[in-house]
């Protein structure tokens, strides 16, 4: 979000928050929770979240280095929309609330680039959304998040590979499935050559067959 800034407003971007490393399990903010900062990951993964009233959880997104949480609650001054639980050893650098605001105060070009991440926010909330309502199978919703995820970790790169650092209980409640069905098409994924598993790591051989699978979502 910040890379691009002038030499100016990056040197105060660096002067701004304390970075600290976390384990896996550490939960950066809670939902309804009242904002207190946002959350600039450097390393590692940060699984968002929301909960129904009934006790359902529902995962949003796993959050990539780069990534700035709870962005939105912090510029509206409202509460945390969603729980940020780190799923993976995790560098992150923590902004108060009124540090944050006074450097985009001060910087237009900072205030221009928040404004760019939260469009981001809302491009991504409203593509998952969609992938859930209009894909006709599981398949082709699972197929969907693994190019999406692999897309994010290369980086333009030629090699598309990630870490899974979710369950596929948590992958089965992304797509909206079912964990058994989840671990069958990873297999059948395997077997037809169109990713490659080892341990945690993905890696994404045949993206233009998986895109078809999962463009199918869109016909």
């Amino acid at each position: 979000m910040f890379c691009n800034l002038s030499d100016s407003a990056l040197a105060d971007f660096q002067k701004l928050g304390v970075k600290r490393f976390l384990p896996k399990g550490i939960r950066l903010f809670e939902e309804d929770q009242p904002s207190t900062g946002v959350f600039v990951l450097c390393t590692g993964q940060v699984k968002l979240s929301c909960t129904s009233r009934e006790g359902k959880t529902l995962i949003l997104k796993i959050a990539l280095p780069g990534d700035v949480l709870g962005l939105g609650a912090v510029i509206s001054g409202s509460k945390y929309e969603v729980t940020a639980e780190v799923i993976e050893p995790t560098e992150i650098k923590n902004i108060r609330r009124q540090e944050f605001l006074e450097f985009l105060e001060k910087h237009g070009e900072a205030s221009l680039h928040a404004a760019k991440s939260l469009s981001e926010e809302y491009k991504t909330a409203f593509f998952d959304a969609r992938r859930l309502a209009l894909s006709g199978s599981a398949a082709e919703r699972l197929a969907s998040l693994l190019l999406d995820w692999a897309r994010m970790a290369s980086c333009g790169k030629p090699e598309m590979r990630f870490t899974m650092a979710l369950t596929h209980e948590e992958l089965a409640n992304m797509v909206g499935s079912s964990r058994e069905t989840v671990t069958r098409l990873l297999s059948k994924f395997k077997r037809d050559k169109l990713i490659q598993i080892r341990g945690a790591s993905i890696l994404v051989l045949d993206p233009v067959k998986l895109e078809q699978l999962a463009c199918m979502q869109l016909l």
